[in-house]
């Protein structure tokens, strides 16, 4: 409200409808999330903080609120920059949060939805099984389908995966770290930034090649 009262941001200085300002900052804001994932895989140290979401064994609703504090903080940060820099309607920016909370909820949660009605929906909003890829223990597929609430950054800048290698009933879901059920503990967790590892990130990581016989060289 600050940003649109003093005329702050891109949208404040061209002239645009008001609906059409509000499409472009929900828009925007994805993007900007969309990003922010990205970073929060490439990052070491961003990594830390992320890795808890996805350390997580199994893959249903409450996968959806499991993020560390911090990066609750630093994510609320990235989006008040981009709030300030395009200075959109607050109305725009409260539909965008509720957006983003309920998808989150509806694409961490373990439900089947028919193929056809997968292929369709997944056109237009990130679905369970178009996200769970993502939490794949495999580095190929955690790098992929980064996007939250729309499928489209994925499919335009190269990160969508269709399906798993193993199949949905099959792959494995999680990271290497982490892998006991004491480690899931609220006390764990909120430490775990400061446990073990990173040099393994995700966006660093690469999958071990198979072993071939020196005999067969």
């Amino acid at each position: 409200m600050i940003a649109q009262e003093s005329g702050w941001g891109l949208l404040n200085q061209i002239g645009i409808t008001y609906w059409l300002a509000i499409l472009i900052a929900i828009l925007a804001l994805d993007l900007a999330i969309y990003f922010q994932h990205v970073l929060f895989h490439a990052v070491p140290a961003l990594w830390r903080l992320h890795r808890m979401h996805h350390a997580d064994l199994e893959f249903d609703v409450t996968t959806g609120l499991r993020f560390h504090p911090i990066e609750i903080l630093l994510s609320m940060l990235i989006k008040l920059g981009v709030v300030l820099a395009l200075g959109p309607p607050a109305i725009a920016v409260l539909i965008f949060e509720v957006l983003l909370n309920a998808s989150s909820l509806f694409n961490h949660s373990n439900i089947r939805l028919p193929v056809k009605i997968d292929a369709v929906l997944r056109l237009f909003i990130v679905t369970p099984d178009m996200h769970r890829v993502h939490h794949s223990i495999l580095p190929s597929e955690t790098n992929s389908n980064f996007g939250f609430n729309v499928p489209w950054w994925d499919r335009i800048l190269g990160t969508y995966l269709a399906q798993p290698k193993s199949g949905h009933e099959d792959m494995t879901i999680g990271i290497e770290q982490f892998r006991n059920r004491r480690s899931l503990w609220l006390d764990q967790m909120l430490i775990q930034p400061l446990l073990g590892q990173a040099s393994g990130y995700p966006i660093n990581r690469k999958e071990e090649e198979p072993q071939t016989d020196p005999k067969l060289k």
